[in-house]
């Protein structure tokens, strides 16, 4: 009745015969006036790979309340923008005290928005119903406590359709646990998109998760072996009895 969707809380929906673009460009654009970034030089990417941030005890302390409205308006804008999500996540973990260093790392994924304000979301009409996912982390990458962090995306067929980067619980004590522990993560999401899709009368079958991690695909085929790996022990269970030795790859 109100016509085709075109805009909706921020997000902007551009609807074509051969499937669907979402972005907030113009969301962008009222972020980068609002705190002053719209004539700054442009950045190719949200986060230097050398940058190492931590709480910075002896730094200039910057306001508080400017800082957490900047990351909020990131939390927001990942949405559509799964590309910034790491760098954001990582900045966000600074908000109760945040200082110049934390402030400088914010401002550069502004100027990554100022350069790629209309970067978004494509599903596209034709694409399969096969759900496959991919999982990573780094390894010890937080300064302050040396626990790594996850990053999983989940794909149905050709559009991406879920995404997180998220501190692990726990300290891996090597890449292997540490991918391990990651990959148990996107085991979970997997299993609730699947009965999701169940509801909805699609059937998936089986669903491959794919790991860089050659040890990873080991420990998750045979965990028996690996003592060392105790304190992670929930996580063989869980990949064990919901995945089969061919899932992972």
């Amino acid at each position: 009745m109100m016509g085709e969707l075109s805009f909706f809380l921020g997000l902007q929906i551009k609807q074509r015969k051969d499937g669907i673009f979402i972005n907030q460009a113009k969301y962008i654009k009222e972020k980068l006036k609002k705190f002053g970034m719209e004539n700054v030089k442009p950045q190719a990417t949200p986060m230097s790979s050398s940058t190492k941030l931590d709480k910075d005890e002896g730094g200039k302390c910057v306001d508080s309340k400017l800082y957490r409205s900047m990351i909020g308006s990131f939390l927001y804008l990942t949405a559509s923008r799964p590309d910034i999500m790491f760098s954001v996540c990582l900045c966000a973990r600074f908000q109760a005290n945040p200082k110049e260093s934390h402030l400088k790392a914010v401002k550069r994924i502004f100027r990554y928005l100022l350069d790629t304000p209309s970067l978004g979301l494509w599903y596209p009409r034709d694409s399969t119903f096969d759900l496959h996912a991919y999982s990573d982390a780094d390894y010890g990458g937080c300064k302050i406590d040396r626990k790594s962090t996850s990053g999983t995306c989940q794909f149905l067929g050709n559009m991406l359709i879920s995404w997180f980067s998220k501190k692990q619980n726990s300290v891996a004590l090597s890449t292997t646990e540490a991918e391990y522990i990651s990959t148990g993560s996107c085991c979970a999401q997997v299993l609730w998109m699947k009965q999701q899709l169940l509801d909805y009368g699609i059937d998936v079958g089986t669903i491959p998760i794919k790991c860089d991690n050659t040890s990873a695909i080991c420990l998750t085929k045979n965990p028996i072996h690996h003592s060392r790996t105790k304190h992670i022990e929930s996580r063989h269970h869980f990949i064990r009895d919901h995945v089969s030795k061919d899932d992972i790859c």
